[in-house]
This record gives structure tokens, sequence and C-alpha cells, in this order.
């Protein structure tokens, strides 16, 4: 499985593969052609109640995991991105970009460790 994750507002690079936004607004000061991107996948992003409680703080991370799982978990669209995300990264680099501004409190990481954790 060949999965990374990038803030949209980083460089594009050819080694990026298969670039899919996943997050659920689209992020401010990228135009839609600058941002190179394959797909915008807005099932794989937390709903927008979960996002506005979390609110990218630090206390609310662990507990936003365990929410942010649980959509994930019983959400069919989700479910049917998860598979397709899956399938494209058996095959090619994917890079799930998103536009959150804190490295170590964002969705996107837990997305990842999320698809990686339906591989094994």
């Amino acid at each position: 499985m060949a999965l990374q994750i990038k803030r949209i507002y980083d460089s594009f690079q050819e080694s990026d593969g298969t670039r899919l936004l996943v997050d659920r607004l689209w992020p401010r000061g990228i135009s839609k052609g600058n941002a190179h991107l394959d797909g915008w996948v807005k099932e794989l992003a937390p709903s927008h109640q979960l996002r506005i409680w979390f609110g990218h703080r630090a206390e609310n991370f662990e507990k936003f995991a365990i929410l942010y799982r649980d959509e994930l978990d019983t959400d069919a669209g989700a479910q049917a991105a998860v598979s397709q995300v899956i399938l494209r990264s058996k095959e090619n680099m994917v890079t799930l970009l998103y536009g959150a501004k804190d490295l170590q409190i964002n969705h996107a990481i837990i997305l990842k460790e999320y698809l990686e954790s339906k591989v094994k």
C-alpha cells in the first residue's frame, strides 16, 4: 500500500501519484487549477458537526479520532470511498490532501491510519 498525507498548500510533485482532497470544504486560497487534483473525496471527511465540535483543538483530538473512525465505519459512502482508495493505493502512490494548518492534529492523520488498518 502506497499512501501518504500532505497539505494541499505544499507544492505539487510528480511523486505524489494520485492526489485526492479529503476535506469537506474547499481550501481557502487554492484555485482548482493549481490544486493538481485527481479527485475530491468529500465522503472521507469528517461530518460538518464533528468538524465543528473538534475545532482543531488538541484537547479534543483523542475523542475526535474515535468519533471520526466511527463515522468512517458506519457511513456507506465513506466505506465505498475507503475501498476505492485502498484499490488505488495498491497500484500507485496515493496522496491524501488536507487543508488544516496543524501537521500533528488533523483528520488526515487518522484517515491514513484507518486506511492502513483496513489492509492488514
